[in-house]
């Protein structure tokens, strides 16, 4: 765990250093999800591959830990440092663009974004997309239900206490609400939002990779779209291609085909939380709910090497 713990290390100092002007801004809220934020980077440390970020890019995203609705741009490693958009109508104004989005989704940090990212860039050998799922106010009560445990009950819970987060967000714009609201995605959780109208607004973009909770956000985003349009929506899924790493959650039926589900032969906490009936296409042996091959008390695995073996028979699909 050398490389992760010297990561974690330079977010730890570069989010000491901005503290102080989060905590002038907004006193109470800062006092009370700060320590929400430093666990989840924590919790993101064991199971994602943090070593694969730089120090300048720990640094980059250290005042974003819990910036839900952030969207990342990850080139693969070597390939330049990352880019992070405090939301939807900063990235669509950028330029950039990308042809995979990944979500994280156990400590929902954006460190952990970031790593899952850097797997799926290095497995593509090109720059993915991953939107932050954060934990704000409304996540709160989760927290008390076990974290991420129960995803479907957790999810309801959610949902309820969303106004929370609504009242207390700062500079809401920059998530992009105004886009969200003209393409109906409004009432939808921040991050989910954000993931649908990033696939209904980028053409290119082909693939979604989700990793535990990640995997229900990619769900929930992908039924929304159907929901408000099944025409276009049965358009957009001939050209999408969705894995689920470590929890085997339901996508549309539009997408049956093409959708490819792994899982570790030890991820108990995944199949706690997959949808019985669905058979997994790929049990990575001996391994747990990990994707941090540092990882080893967890049986971590290699995200980058997995999606290695899985991209190459999503090419024939």
């Amino acid at each position: 765990m050398r490389e992760s713990l010297e990561t974690l290390r330079e977010v730890a100092r570069a989010r000491a250093a901005v503290f102080p002007d989060w905590l002038a801004a907004d006193p109470w809220r800062a006092a009370v999800l700060e320590w929400l934020r430093e666990r989840n980077a924590v919790v993101d440390t064991l199971f994602y591959d943090v070593g694969a970020i730089t120090e300048a890019e720990a640094r980059a995203v250290a005042p974003w830990l819990a910036a839900e609705g952030a969207i990342l741009w990850v080139p693969p490693s070597g390939g330049g440092e990352l880019r992070l958009f405090p939301g939807l109508e900063a990235f669509l104004g950028s330029g950039l663009g990308a042809r995979s989005l990944a979500v994280a989704g156990v400590g929902s940090s954006a460190l952990g974004a970031a790593a899952l990212a850097r797997n799926l860039a290095d497995a593509r050998g090109e720059a993915a997309l991953s939107v932050v799922s954060g934990y704000g106010l409304a996540d709160l009560p989760t927290e008390a239900l076990g974290g991420w445990f129960l995803f479907g009950t957790v999810n309801r819970v959610r949902h309820a206490f969303e106004g929370l987060d609504r009242l207390f967000r700062i500079a809401p714009e920059e998530a992009g609400s105004g886009r969200l609201e003209r393409l109906g995605l409004a009432d939808l959780s921040l991050d989910v939002g954000v993931v649908a109208a990033l696939v209904a607004a980028c053409p290119g973009l082909d693939l979604l990779v989700g990793h535990s909770k990640g995997n229900l956000v990619i769900s929930e985003a992908l039924h929304a779209l159907r929901g408000r349009d099944p025409e276009a929506f049965r358009a957009l899924a001939r050209r999408l291609r969705v894995v689920t790493l470590s929890a085997i959650i339901e996508m549309p039926a539009e997408l049956r085909g093409r959708v490819f589900d792994v899982i570790g032969g030890f991820d108990h906490l995944g199949l706690l939380n997959s949808r019985d009936g669905i058979e997994a296409d790929l049990i990575v042996e001996g391994a747990g709910h990990s994707t941090n091959p540092e990882a080893i008390l967890l049986r971590g695995y290699s995200a980058r090497e997995v999606l290695g073996r899985v991209l190459p028979q999503l090419a024939d699909w």
